[in-house]
């Protein structure tokens, strides 16, 4: 029996990670994760499963990263956090919330769909930005992320596509892995742990995944000595997380031609509730608390109240035959059902003075969301004969389900919504020499249902008729690839993306029309007309038109890749905070992204590399929202969107030193630079007068990673996050808006990591 050595790997992976990150055709980012050489990599052999069906990644008009599993596992040795590893190593996304919430982290400004082996996370309906934790990452293969508006999976691609996808086995036979992990920050009830176990089979044409893990956190520190504040849309800090995976396939029929493969997914992370959220106090605060502080947690439980948590179930059933009428003919059905809870908290909407005395009532929110869909495609390639011309062509169906509630008053927020959508799509390429040229269609036909309800008291109870809303979208795609010799490459790609804005927003957020900031009127609204959910221009459908280029090279030791991209939506979306509330606002208007992006490697010898990646995202919005009675259009794009929607430029390297043929030592940074916004603009309506500034200060957090592999004892890793304990606030924390949101990121982590194979 092997006992688990508490322990061990770890850190450095970071820069490692982007090493592997790949642009649209950069071919050392597909390099086979457990390859450690530098030999060239055969770019047909290389597919992206997040376009739907396999296809060659020097042949996709697009930028793309792909995560390799080596790359997850040193990610790993630093934190169990699953966008830190994003946020690393993909130029465009945003800096890691280090919490189960993932507010903020948005890819290239806008919001990506995030897929767990292709079935979706979350919903669009209700956006409660906890949909980024939802499996043990130890079980992860590689991460696929399609930057830049996609149609190819439907609703909620509009700011792109991150598809993990859970490992297979390749060795035939059994294998055992078992991971244990000791994290500490030196400090009271900071210490954390996991043990993971798994269990891989493969048996000729049969094969299986089985997974089991816990992860048990401590509470957070910065780098002051200060415990972090609980994050109140949840927190991975003073928690516990179980997962269960099992997945299975089998090869039949002549050849192996046809093949079926099921999995189920059980995934919870809970909060211990040992502590309680003490409100900081903001820099523009200090006249009223004498002192500017962040928040932080105390010990203790606020009576009544519930553990957070996240609790995704999902499961799904493939048939694939890979010699259909000349094609592979690919059919999926998934069934996802995902709960969220939320802090409690005792803001002035929880408020309701026939059940309490204001300011007293504390309560917690629920999302509960549930999905089923069928997902077809038929891929031929060699179409009508023709060398090089392939179809891809397919059928998707969607029932997404979504409300929000007051759980500790059982009080409807957000009601019963339902999306039903239909959608045909079909894609064409064509190689001829060096160029693929591409193109495609997606016909978006769907329907959104509200049921009738009633707003909460700081609503005012306004009665709001449900109803059924049509959404029809024509999603068009169309690029060019010329491999202009064996080294470089450029694209030229166009491509529209579709979702819904975050509903659940706006209709928890109807009121009396004369409502005063003051206080609400709690009077059902008797002075205005009847209000239905047809008659708000919240809840119209985003499109995303994108246009973008770029270039690859890649050299006999070194790489570079870059991109440029414009990205613009007629009726977009984008976030600001309520100062009576502290929660979030949306705002529904014009607006355009651009950017650039860049990512290289080089490697100087068999023992020493280095890796850099580097974004740069600005974008534009209105300040105001057209009238809905038609009196004025919405205003110029003339806002700066802040950074609850855009994150500064982000620089961030590595440095890798193989010491020994069985050990590496790699150190990186990530740097999020000083950014200054702000734009003025007068409405010519009625002369009012907008203004808007936003400063957020810019950091550089060092991070160490060493690994060992011994011939008998396993793997044993060294991992330590923010090496240098540097003090520090959370990019997206910074803008004023309320006590809620003033964060510290984590001081100084140390991880050992021990993995033993069997």
């Amino acid at each position: 029996m092997v006992k688990p050595l508490s322990a061990a790997i770890s850190s450095i992976l970071l820069l490692s990670v982007i090493s592997g990150n790949a642009r649209a055709q950069d071919a050392e980012a597909v390099a086979d994760s457990e390859t450690k050489d530098s030999a060239a990599v055969d770019l047909d052999n290389v597919v992206v499963t997040g376009t739907r069906s396999p296809k060659a990644v020097d042949k996709i008009p697009g930028a793309i990263t792909l995560v390799s599993k080596e790359e997850v596992q040193r990610s790993l040795v630093l934190t169990e956090d699953a966008t830190a590893v994003l946020a690393r190593s993909v130029p465009g996304y945003a800096e890691s919330s280090q919490a189960m919430s993932n507010t903020g982290e948005n890819l290239r400004g806008r919001v990506a769909l995030r897929l767990f082996d292709g079935v979706p996370q979350g919903s669009p309906l209700r956006e409660g930005t906890r949909n980024a934790t939802f499996t043990d990452m130890g079980i992860v293969g590689r991460i696929e992320v399609i930057n830049g508006p996609s149609a190819s999976e439907g609703i909620g691609a509009a700011g792109g596509i991150i598809n993990y996808l859970s490992a297979a086995p390749t060795k035939e036979g059994n294998e055992v892995t078992l991971i244990t992990r000791y994290s500490t920050q030196f400090a009271d009830d900071s210490d954390g742990w996991k043990l993971g176990l798994n269990f891989a089979r493969k048996d000729g044409d049969f094969d299986m995944l089985a997974s089991a893990s816990i992860i048990d956190r401590g509470i957070s520190y910065d780098a002051d000595g200060r415990r972090v504040g609980m994050n109140t849309s949840g927190s991975v800090a003073d928690s516990e997380a179980r997962n269960l995976f099992l997945k299975a396939g089998y090869n039949f029929g002549t050849d192996g031609s046809q093949r079926i493969e099921g999995s189920v997914s059980h995934f919870k992370i809970e909060g211990k509730a040992n502590y309680i959220q003490v409100l900081g106090c903001r820099p523009e605060e200090f006249a009223i608390c004498g002192e500017t502080r962040t928040n932080t947690s105390e010990r203790g439980q606020i009576f009544g109240s519930k553990a957070a948590f996240n609790d995704f179930k999902q499961y799904q059933l493939t048939y694939s035959h890979f010699d259909f009428f000349g094609g592979t003919l690919v059919v999926n059905g998934y069934k996802a059902d995902q709960a969220m809870r939320y802090l409690v908290e005792n803001s002035s909407d929880r408020q309701d003075p026939l059940i309490a005395p204001i300011g007293t009532i504390y309560d917690q929110s629920e999302i509960l969301t549930d999905k089923q869909g069928l997902r077809t495609s038929w891929t031929r390639p060699s179409l009508f004969s023709v060398e090089g011309l392939e179809l891809r062509a397919g059928l998707d169906l969607v029932k997404d389900t979504a409300e929000q509630r007051l759980a500790l008053t059982n009080r409807v927020w957000v009601p019963p919504m339902e999306y039903k959508s239909r959608a045909p799509w079909l894609q064409l390429s064509w190689d001829v020499g060096p160029l693929t040229f591409s193109g495609g269609i997606r016909r978006e036909d769907g329907e959104l249902h509200v049921d009738d309800y009633t707003t909460t008291w700081f609503r005012d109870r306004r009665f709001v008729q449900g109803g059924t809303l049509d959404y029809q979208e024509n999603l068009v795609n169309a690029g060019v690839v010329w491999r202009i010799n064996e080294g470089f490459s450029v694209f030229g790609s166009y491509g529209e993306g579709f979702t819904l804005a975050n509903v659940g927003i706006p209709l928890r957020n109807i009121q009396c029309s004369n409502d005063s900031p003051e206080g609400t009127q709690p009077d059902g609204c008797p002075n205005d007309p009847q209000i239905s959910v047809g008659d708000l221009l919240d809840l119209n459908a985003i499109v995303v038109d994108n246009t973008e280029f770029g270039f690859t090279w890649r050299g006999s030791r070194g790489s570079l890749s870059g991109s440029h991209y414009d990205s613009k939506s007629d009726f977009g979306q984008s976030l600001s905070i309520d100062p009576a509330t502290n929660d979030f606002v949306l705002l529904r208007a014009p607006v355009r992204i651009k950017g650039y992006e860049l990512s290289g490697d080089y490697r100087f010898s068999e023992k020493w590399k280095a890796s850099a990646v580097y974004s740069h995202t600005r974008g534009k919005t209105s300040f105001w929202s057209a009238d809905a009675a038609g009196r004025y259009p919405a205003g110029g794009l003339n806002r700066p969107m802040g950074v609850l929607d855009i994150n500064p430029d982000k620089f961030a390297w590595s440095v890798t030193w193989n010491f020994v043929p069985r050990g590496d030592i790699t150190l990186g940074a990530t740097t999020l630079f000083s950014r200054k916004l702000s734009g003025t603009d007068v409405r010519a309506f009625d002369g009012q007068r907008f203004s808007f500034t936003e400063q957020t200060h810019g950091y550089t957090l060092v991070d160490l990673g060493v690994n060992y592999e011994t011939e008998r004892w396993g793997r044993f890793s060294l991992g330590i996050e923010n090496l240098l304990d540097k003090q520090y606030i959370l990019s997206w924390s910074q803008p004023p808006g309320g006590f809620q949101n003033y964060w510290a990121g984590r001081g100084r982590m140390v991880s050992l990591t021990h993995t033993i194979k069997f």
